[in-house]
């Protein structure tokens, strides 16, 4: 079953948790947020809790939390499930791209079942005073709310990594090896089936990711490795072969030292405490974070190429084979999309969270605020961008669904 909800669940609480950094950081500085949805397009649920109505809508892909604006709210009003008021209502001020606006008249003339003539727009007939707005704010609470959903989720990745270190220990493979190639460098200096490699060049490893990060870093160069072979001890020099090898990440060719040697099939445990989970989980984040800046940065130089992209159908491909998998590999997915998110949602692209600061630090710098149609050109050129890619992935996940279901 959980297999099932795998997608729902992950993609679900990366979102969620996202939307809930702009909500909170909204209601700490002061700026009215009269809705707070996951998903885009028609509401399935939705429910007002004070002056907050909590939407779950039937397109989950992505979420936003309506804030008070006197910008014009219907350059995002189709994403968001349309404008707050009717069409034949009278006309409404809206928002910027951190959160739309809310209906800001006077005397709607279709007062649905939850009118409430205590409460402000669009929910009753008090106006919303100008300090509650997100451009009243001064520029460092719009950056807060700007980036408290990428910050909410680099620390949903945080907790998630350390949790998995907390609960089932430090996954590692022993420097055990399990087979040495013939005619390569291990073979000829006598390294054989079952030594344990207890140091390199006599700095002491424990895990084959050890072992492998300093061979590899010595091409063509003399290597002392400490071996255990039998319970006793025994010393091997050998040089490295130099071979190109493509970067995982950046996918450069790049020189390697490279003995011939494979490990066991295996994988150890080693408990942690919550000091060393935490510390783990957070060298996790900041190496994951890493890894789709590099992604990205080779998307720009031509060395990652637009078919490596996922879009939603892989995301909850790979999500049902790590929910079958176990509990933990469904959590470090978790953890990895949620860096993710946190790190695409800083590309400065206008509809994203990235292209806001840039737009709202813009018009400090300029004194003012950008006219209405300069920001719906700015936002149309985002739109534009996002489906540009929303296409890409698409196209991507569809033509590995569909080779997968030739094979």
């Amino acid at each position: 079953m959980l297999a099932y909800v795998a997608p729902i669940i992950v993609f679900g609480l990366v979102v969620f948790v996202h939307e809930l950094g702009h909500f909170l950081a909204a209601k700490l500085v002061g700026v009215y947020a009269p809705r707070f949805s996951i998903g885009f397009g028609p509401s399935l649920f939705r429910k007002r809790v004070g002056e907050t109505e909590y939407v779950i809508a039937a397109l989950p892909l992505g979420g936003y939390v309506r804030m008070a604006s006197r910008e014009d709210e219907t350059t995002m009003a189709v994403l968001e499930g349309g404008p707050e008021r009717r069409p034949d209502a009278l006309p409404t001020s809206g928002g910027n791209a951190a959160g739309r606006a809310v209906d800001d008249h006077v005397g709607d003339a279709h007062r649905g079942k939850d009118w409430d003539p205590d409460a402000m727009m669009p929910f009753g007939p008090k106006p919303v005073p100008p300090h509650r707005w997100f451009e009243s704010k001064g520029l460092p609470s719009r950056l807060f709310i700007l980036l408290a959903g990428v910050t909410m989720n680099a620390v949903l990745a945080w907790v998630v990594f350390s949790a998995s270190y907390a609960a089932y220990g430090r996954a590692y493979v022993p420097a055990v090896i399990d087979s040495v190639l013939p005619g390569r460098p291990a073979a000829e200096a006598g390294l054989a089936r079952g030594d344990s490699v207890a140091a390199v060049d006599g700095t002491p490893v424990r895990t084959w990711t050890e072992v492998v990060q300093r061979v590899s870093s010595a091409p063509g160069r003399a290597v002392q490795l400490d071996v255990v072979r039998g319970g006793a001890p025994v010393r091997i020099v050998l040089t490295p072969r130099a071979e190109e090898a493509a970067d995982p990440i950046t996918n450069r060719r790049r020189q390697v030292g490279r003995i011939g040697v494979m490990p066991r099939d295996s994988i150890a445990r080693e408990p942690v405490g919550v000091g060393t989970a935490l510390s783990e989980g957070w060298a996790e984040t900041r190496e994951s974070a890493t890894a789709v800046v590099g992604v990205v940065r080779g998307l720009f130089t031509r060395d990652v190429a637009m078919s490596n992209l996922g879009g939603p159908i892989q995301i909850a491909r790979t999500s049902v084979q790590a929910a079958r998998l176990g509990l933990e590999p469904l959590l470090r997915l978790l953890a990895f999309l949620s860096i993710n998110i946190a790190v695409l949602n800083l590309l400065p692209i206008p509809i994203l969270d990235g292209g806001q600061v840039l737009l709202n630090v813009a018009e400090t710098v300029k004194g003012s605020a950008f006219s209405v149609r300069t920001r719906e050109n700015i936002l149309r050129l985002g739109l534009v961008a996002i489906g540009l890619l929303f296409v890409t992935v698409m196209w991507n996940d569809l033509s590995r669904l569909a080779a997968d279901l030739l094979r």
